[in-house]
């Protein structure tokens, strides 16, 4: 089975246009992504999908290949799953596919490797890392997404609202959706052509598709913070813990 990391970056953010090429310490915050996947001894192949030229002149620099793909994707997922497409080498219906969002620069490689072994251990078609929230704010912020689960671990529902709600515990326990998700590559085809669906359009949260069809989704758990680059602010904070961060002496 082979383990391919695919990295959807693309410059017209609605909430920080330009974000994947933004600087941290140095480095543009795509750059930061790929070469912490890279830096899991289990993934066959990184390589980011864009379909802006500039990002992949910048991944070449940085020596990571780049896929280009069309202007026209709504959705990661679909950026994923054309990049999957254009593979040299095709892959099998039992490939894992982990799609690691290009703003999630504090992602470690555990985390992905946490992903590959539940899809080992479990064979769930598709998987998202969840980490626990600790900031009072973010839990209320919009661009933070909110999950709830069930006790053996499926997803329930995806929100940018509050959930859970603290009403009546204030110390309820809260997980955000990361943007690493594993897919086997069987059911990221799939995915692809199902239609989007009213509460992923209202949310916009493409995993609420893979509910309102029926379909099951396993969610993992991270305690570590992560912290994914949404709006501007977001970047400075992320700045704040790279800065001490023992992984960055890895590939800076």
């Amino acid at each position: 089975m082979k383990k391919i990391c695919i990295i959807p970056a693309r410059m017209n953010s609605s909430r920080f246009p330009g974000k994947p090429l933004a600087d941290a310490l140095g480095i543009p915050v795509v750059i930061h992504v790929a070469k912490r996947c890279g830096l899991s001894k289990n993934i066959d192949l990184v390589a980011v999908a864009t379909c802006d030229v500039e990002i992949a002149e910048v991944c070449a620099k940085f020596g990571i290949q780049a896929i280009m793909t069309g202007d026209h994707h709504e959705r990661c997922t679909d950026r994923v799953s054309e990049a999957v497409s254009k593979l040299k080498e095709p892959v099998k219906e039992e490939d894992l596919i982990l799609m690691v969002q290009g703003d999630e620069i504090l992602v470690t490689p555990k985390m992905l490797d946490d992903v590959i072994l539940d899809y080992q251990m479990n064979n769930f078609p598709v998987t998202n890392l969840l980490s626990r929230i600790y900031n009072e704010s973010d839990h209320g912020d919009p661009n933070v997404v909110k999950v709830v689960s069930s006790p053996d671990q499926r997803a329930l529902y995806f929100s940018r609202s509050p959930i859970p709600s603290t009403y009546r515990d204030k110390n309820a326990v809260s997980y955000q959706q990361t943007g690493v998700i594993g897919f086997s590559a069987s059911f990221l085809n799939k995915f692809s052509t199902l239609a989007q669906t009213p509460l992923e359009k209202i949310e916009s949260v493409d995993m609420l598709r893979v509910l309102e069809h029926g379909l099951p989704l396993r969610v993992i758990y991270t305690e570590t913070e992560t912290v994914a680059v949404d709006v501007p602010y977001d970047l400075e904070r992320a700045r704040q813990v790279l800065s001490k961060d023992e992984l960055v002496k890895e590939y800076a």
